[in-house]
């Protein structure tokens, strides 16, 4: 795993056509080191996250932070896309949370095309495939969903399989955190001490169990990745 992920760690952002982007924090790490084919199926992969930007760099990597966030990415991206006018479709979270989310960040980004909008429930493998079927059709030029791991990862999967060659990425919380808080979901210190872990399970207290348990675990299983990626080199 922590080899794929240096090999998926791009030099410089590529906002080009056909890529598709991901971001792994400590939490989906433990998801998708399960997952390995999917997470090679991306073109780039981001460490979301302090720690685990910091702890790659006992792999050798250059272990920068780089989240689908408005203190990160996220207005690379927009900004990149009002530029090159292109068509955006944004699919995500609960019923409302996408369009509420879509309407803050268009106040920011008023020349922003957005072709669609959706939650990010099905209510059954044919209504998921229908919609993929349906996607390709709009072709918009970017796809951003927040599903969480690996549900928003194998749906852009899925999308290139069925036809689709945009450009595609991840944004796990971004949705929800803006439709509540507005873009600017972290103040400012929090972003500057790296403290959004804490801002996070402050705001959203059903996250204490991920930092003092699953963060734990992401420790101790990356230390032994770490082994056998070294003993393999």
């Amino acid at each position: 795993m922590i080899g794929l992920l240096k090999k998926k760690q791009p030099r410089s952002i590529d906002f080009g056509k056909g890529t598709l982007s991901t971001f792994l924090n400590p939490y989906s790490y433990l998801i998708m080191r399960k997952n390995f084919q999917l997470v090679d199926s991306f073109d780039q992969v981001f460490f979301d996250g302090i720690l685990l930007a910091w702890l790659m760099r006992l792999a050798g990597s250059e272990g920068k932070r780089v989240s689908f966030d408005m203190t990160s990415l996220a207005p690379k991206v927009f900004r990149h896309a009002c530029h090159a006018r292109s068509r955006v479709f944004i699919i995500g979270s609960e019923p409302g949370v996408a369009m509420d989310a879509t309407t803050e960040v268009m106040k920011k980004y008023p020349e922003l095309l957005v072709c669609g909008v959706r939650h990010g429930y099905f209510s059954s493998n044919n209504e998921r495939s229908g919609f993929i079927k349906e996607l390709v059709n709009i072709d918009p030029d970017i796809v951003i969903v927040g599903m969480g791991a690996p549900l928003q990862e194998n749906f852009l999967v899925d999308l290139r399989s069925a036809g689709w060659a945009k450009a595609g990425y991840t944004c796990g919380g971004f949705l929800h955190q803006t439709a509540k808080k507005g873009v600017r979901y972290y103040p400012l210190w929090v972003d500057r001490f790296n403290l959004r872990w804490l801002y996070r399970m402050i705001d959203e207290p059903k996250l204490i169990r991920r930092y003092f348990i699953d963060y734990p675990k992401f420790i101790f299983v990356f230390f032994y990745d770490l082994g056998r990626y070294y003993l393999k080199k």
